[in-house]
């Protein structure tokens, strides 16, 4: 089961930066999470979960993005059984920068 993690300073701020129904999107994503497994995650075809290349977390943790609704995507990492949600990116490809 994953456990999420949305206590970044950065998430929490592209969060309520959203409208409305851009952050229902967010939050039913998140939901969906919550109830997957680590397997489930990078299997699924619509969460898109890949490997960032370009980029590392703040102790070189490799880090990932995810489609998290239809116009924003994810960037976080994984630690033991918890993803650590760093920000969001309504445009796709500043996740990768």
């Amino acid at each position: 089961m994953i456990r999420l993690d949305l206590n970044n300073p950065e998430f929490q701020a592209n969060l309520l930066a959203l409208d409305k129904p851009q952050a229902w999107a967010v939050l039913q994503t998140l939901r969906l999470l919550q109830a997957m497994d680590w397997l489930q995650l990078q299997q699924s075809k619509g969460l898109r979960w890949e490997l960032i290349q370009s980029r590392q977390g703040p102790q070189g943790e490799r880090l990932y993005s995810l489609r998290i609704s239809r116009s924003c995507r994810a960037v976080a990492w994984r630690d033991g059984e918890w993803l650590r949600l760093l920000s969001l990116h309504p445009d796709h490809d500043s996740a990768y920068r």
